[in-house]
């Protein structure tokens, strides 16, 4: 789907929006993790929903002195394509009953992960969002909807020079990771699960982007890989 290439200028809501929209991420997310959990003594979820939310800060606050039309972009969420739809409505899924179900592993105490197993899967989760940030400098246009826009260019330099989707190869140990940083094993299978899920997403971005991007069809011919180098 093409839309307009020229976004509105940002407006005096923009910051509002956004924070409304990370405080909410984060009631709902705490009452996910510390309802189940029986507790707010549940170290591991501070843990992860601040190696979660300052990063997302920092960036947010990055791009709004330097790119404010990004954010703006990123904001739209509502997908065009019927296979997106159901891609996204899995992922959302699987990570809330991954966060439910590691709150009640803390509870019971099925796991038992050493601290620093955590502690080590929350810096993976921070290295992911770092790799996000490049993915962001890089491609003004990487909005969180698969769609392409009047007059965007073709981004072949960066992380994107290679693999030909970086950001979710920056998404994916964060969703990975996930489990582990909450100190849960039982919630690790599902996020598993979602990797096939990520698969068909990532095959169906590649269409439309063959079909509207000009040059992508080449620029699968000198960039082989979409996710992991020598893997996928």
């Amino acid at each position: 789907m093409t839309v307009d290439a020229s976004p509105a200028e940002p407006t005096p809501r923009l910051l509002p929006r956004i924070l409304a929209r990370v405080m909410g991420g984060i009631v709902i997310m705490g009452a996910m993790l510390f309802w189940p959990a029986g507790t707010f003594r549940y170290w591991p979820g501070w843990l992860f929903l601040a190696s979660l939310f300052v990063p997302m800060m920092v960036m947010t606050v990055y791009f709004l002195r330097r790119d404010p039309k990004l954010l703006e972009r990123r904001l739209k969420t509502r997908e065009q394509q019927t296979t997106q739809k159901w891609a996204i409505a899995v992922f959302g899924v699987v990570a809330y009953g991954s966060l439910i179900l590691a709150g009640f592993d803390f509870r019971y105490g099925w796991s038992q992960l050493p601290g620093a197993v955590v502690i080590v899967a929350n810096l993976i989760i921070v290295l992911g969002f770092a790799m996000f940030f490049w993915v962001l400098q890089t491609n003004r246009y990487a909005a969180r909807t698969v769609e392409v826009e009047a007059e965007q260019e073709l981004i072949d330099s960066g992380p994107y020079a290679i693999v030909r989707h970086p950001m979710y190869t920056a998404v994916t140990p964060i969703m990975l990771m996930l489990p582990l940083a909450l100190g849960s094993l039982w919630a690790l299978p599902p996020m598993v699960l979602v990797l096939p899920v990520l698969v068909v997403r990532i095959r169906n971005e590649e269409q439309v982007l063959r079909d509207e991007l000009p040059g992508y069809p080449e620029y699968c011919q000198r960039v082989r890989w979409r996710l992991v180098p020598g893997l996928w």
